[in-house]
């Protein structure tokens, strides 16, 4: 099966999952305050449904625009946008005559439900699967660094061994770290096995955005080849599995970046690289493509570890997983605010790319956590047409003793729908446009 289409049925099956359970969310307290529910579908239903059934006053159905799903409560203004139903004297049993506690906990319910299944999902992996672990010890060579590493006081082979005096259990964490949480010190030993503490600058984050260095620290290890393209000039040049390049017109090559950067700045160019095969050494002569490829696969001795955990173990650490999965995406969300922030935006093709191209039970829960999560902190921005923006008018209620009149939420929610619309289109196209560009 097709790369694309794996993760296309993957993708799908997700959302479906996380679409029910979130209208879920809401049903069933709308249930529990004895308001009625006329509504509830998977995905959207214009014009027509590829299938529903009433049972009671409520229609369950499938519809065929799959961009999300909804729950149309009596006496709600909400994207059915019913304005005759609104203009009828209200009923007991519907949403706009309940006390504004229970139409609040009626709107949390579905973001509280993607909250929570996102954090057992997570306890659910670490459980099953265990947690994976990257040491020092499986980085030998130590981290490369980039001009901006450099800049702030890292040097090629450092260890990272503390950051603000704890250790990392997945060294290449690091740059997340870096990018969006507040680290102040790291501890590194020096590939002469001196231990130095570096002061992290307070803007480093937006330096690494800035300047596109958003990995400015990464794993060594040698240019070794994994494998030779068939149809690429190394295969023809010579180049076997197992070649060690250790030098390329006469530069000394340590690992993969320095020779990808090499054969970068040599696009379209004969190079003389010397490789080791056997233990012995070896000269090979390519002219490389415009892109600086040589048409090899290279080979990574970086060795994840994996650690088998307890329940109560699983249920910590998966709290703990999912709180800063929470904590790293709004931390980020500052970024979409720029111009460059913006231009990165991704619809269903970037949710897409999150899960694996063939089929991975681990890799599907994981994706599919990391989007439930997503989906609560987005629904709950304070955008009219969204749960966020149900709950900003509610709140105002509360605090206020006032409701806003039914004509100023109908006007609200029909802005928030077109705004959400054009978020979508625009998300979407970028999308597009990666995907020709490549």
């Amino acid at each position: 099966m097709e790369p694309i289409v794996m993760k296309g049925i993957q993708l799908l099956l997700s959302l479906s999952l996380l679409i029910v359970l979130h209208e879920l969310g809401h049903f069933i307290p709308a249930k529990i305050f004895k308001t009625r529910v006329e509504k509830f579908f998977l995905f959207f239903d214009v014009k027509f449904a590829l299938f529903k059934k009433k049972f009671g006053n409520t229609v369950y159905g499938v519809g065929w625009l799959p961009l999300g799903g909804y729950v149309k409560i009596s006496g709600m203004i909400d994207e059915s946008m019913d304005k005759e139903q609104m203009e009828q004297p209200p009923q007991p049993w519907e949403f706009r005559t309940k006390p504004a506690w229970q139409r609040l906990i009626i709107m949390l319910g579905g973001v509280t439900v993607n909250l929570i299944l996102g954090f057992i999902i997570y306890m659910m992996i670490l459980f099953v699967w265990g947690k994976n672990t990257l040491s020092n010890n499986a980085l030998p060579m130590g981290m490369g660094v980039s001009p901006l590493a450099k800049e702030i006081g890292f040097e090629k082979g450092d260890q990272i061994l503390m950051v603000d005096g704890k250790p990392l259990e997945v060294v290449l964490d690091i740059n997340k770290m870096l990018l969006i949480r507040s680290v102040e010190e790291i501890q590194v030993q020096r590939a002469n096995g001196n231990k130095v503490t570096l002061q992290i600058p307070d803007d480093i984050g937006d330096r690494m955005f800035s300047s596109g260095q958003i990995n400015p620290l990464y794993p060594r290890f040698p240019a070794e080849i994994d494998s030779v393209l068939t149809d690429k000039k190394a295969f023809t040049a010579g180049f076997k599995p197992g070649d060690k390049i250790v030098a390329a017109n006469e530069t000394i090559i340590e690992d993969w970046v320095e020779l990808r950067d090499f054969n970068n700045e040599k696009a379209n160019q004969a190079v003389q690289y010397v490789v080791e095969r056997d233990q012995m050494l070896d000269t090979l002569y390519m002219v490389l493509d415009a892109e600086g490829k040589m048409g090899v696969i290279p080979r990574s001795n970086i060795k994840i570890s994996q650690v088998e955990l307890s329940l109560l173990e699983s249920i910590q650490e998966g709290f703990s997983y999912g709180y800063w999965t929470l904590y790293d995406y709004v931390a980020q969300f500052k970024y979409v605010f720029t111009k460059k922030g913006a231009s990165q935006l991704g619809g269903f093709g970037a949710i897409g790319s999150l899960f694996p191209a063939s089929w991975d039970w681990r890799a599907f829960w994981a994706s599919t956590a990391f989007i439930s999560i997503i989906l609560a902190f987005m629904n709950l921005l304070p955008i009219p047409a969204l749960d966020g923006g149900h709950v900003m008018f509610l709140l105002y209620e509360m605090v206020s003793g006032r409701k806003p009149n039914d004509k100023f939420m109908e006007y609200a929610q029909m802005l928030g729908f077109f705004l959400l619309l054009a978020l979508v289109i625009y998300a979407n196209g970028n999308d597009l446009f990666r995907f020709l560009s490549n």
